[in-house]
């Protein structure tokens, strides 16, 4: 607002300060509506940290359904602590003091505003809690997943998934839901952690076909702990938690950042921890009867993953094993090999050729790690 004083400023002064005065407001205004950060962190009260009031609880199950603060739940939802366990349980919270643990039937649930065509991913933990398979239902934006809890890839219960799907509106409902019904009501997968990310368009790297081929455009990764984020097969999601890549096989891989990991390059890479029933492919445009060049790296995350490993790549019609010799202290090597491309689209994918445990963690999974892949054209390099 400009106030006038005609008799202490001129006529030209007044009009001069007002223009620039409106001009200030207005880039203020645009930069601070450009620069809004994307998504990329908890859901709120996403570590469960913030408990029911005593009042809405009988013994660890959750009363009401607004108790559990930022969530709506319905059907039999614990709120429980790590440690032992009444009946001899013991529950493995490895990211904080707090989790929820849903019966048969049960949901929780929360609305999130995201921005309409954007994909987004959830990064969350999970682990069964009785000895037989559970199930977790993930669903967001009309898109659902149902994850079997079934092999543990971790020992200490530290497990995590990832979940993707692109936003159909400006505010979605994000819910997990235990779609069995057990003997034991209570019996139900534990959820300690949950985060979600804006993914970024991906760009093309000059003079590389592979889009994210350095893997780094990945899901969220939680700060204080990871044992890595498992990205289930394309059977399960319709939206690649790893931008531009399929998982096209029966057991998830695992996405791994270069803090808790040795990365050979970058902040991010792939350990394909289900031997042959773990694969990753990248669908890459190319012309016919071109010939072009295949590179990556192969090695270990520095996590005592030991052994002989191999993997192996196939691009067109051509196929190349690359062995590793691993002493799990995170070292690697850089393999290549030309293929020649029979059509305008060619597939290119990586798996390990073998299964392998952690040195001194035999109910621990762990596999090769693969970085940095990239497809050029002969002509152009």
């Amino acid at each position: 607002m400009c106030i006038f004083f005609f008799n202490t400023i001129n006529m030209n002064s007044l009009i001069l300060f007002c223009i620039i005065s409106f001009y200030t407001i207005s880039y203020s205004q645009c930069a601070t509506h450009s620069t809004t950060p994307f998504l990329d962190g908890f859901l709120a009260n996403g570590n469960f940290e913030q408990g029911p009031n005593s009042i809405h609880m009988k013994n660890t199950v959750i009363l009401g359904k607004y108790s559990l603060p930022k969530w709506e739940i319905s059907g039999m939802v614990e709120y429980v602590s790590g440690g032992p366990q009444p009946g001899g349980f013991y529950f493995a919270i490895p990211r904080g003091a707090h989790a929820a643990r849903l019966g048969n039937e049960a949901t929780i649930s929360q609305n999130v505003d995201v921005k309409p065509g954007t994909v987004y991913s959830l990064t969350f933990a999970a682990t069964r809690t009785c000895a037989q398979d559970e199930v977790l239902r993930i669903s967001a934006s009309g898109q659902s997943s149902d994850l079997s809890i079934q092999t543990l890839y971790s020992s200490d219960g530290g497990d995590t998934y990832a979940f993707a799907f692109k936003a159909t509106s400006s505010q979605i409902k994000v819910t997990f839901h235990n779609p069995g019904v057990q003997e034991d009501p209570t019996c139900g997968p534990l959820l300690d952690a949950i985060a979600i990310k804006e993914m970024l368009p991906l760009r093309y790297t000059k003079g590389n076909l592979v889009k994210n081929g350095d893997f780094e455009n990945g899901p969220h990764v939680f700060k204080n702990y990871s044992t890595g984020v498992l990205l289930l097969p394309k059977i399960h999601d319709i939206v690649s938690p790893l931008p531009g890549w399929i998982v096209e096989s029966l057991k998830p891989a695992k996405y791994i950042d270069s803090k808790h990991f040795r990365v050979p390059h970058g902040l991010g890479a792939i350990e394909l921890v289900g031997g042959r029933e773990t694969a990753i492919a990248q669908i890459i445009r190319t012309i016919p009867n071109k010939t072009y060049i295949l590179s990556f790296t192969i090695g270990d995350a520095g996590n005592d993953c030991h052994g002989s490993m191999m993997m192996e790549a196939f691009a067109g019609s051509e196929t190349a094993k690359v062995k590793y010799e691993s002493q799990g202290k995170g070292h690697s090597k850089v393999a290549s090999f030309k293929f020649k491309a029979t059509s305008i689209r060619t597939r290119i994918t990586f798996y390990s050729a073998f299964y392998h445990n952690k040195l001194n963690d035999y109910g621990h999974f762990c596999g090769p790690v693969l970085d940095n892949v990239k497809v050029v054209s002969i002509r152009t390099m």
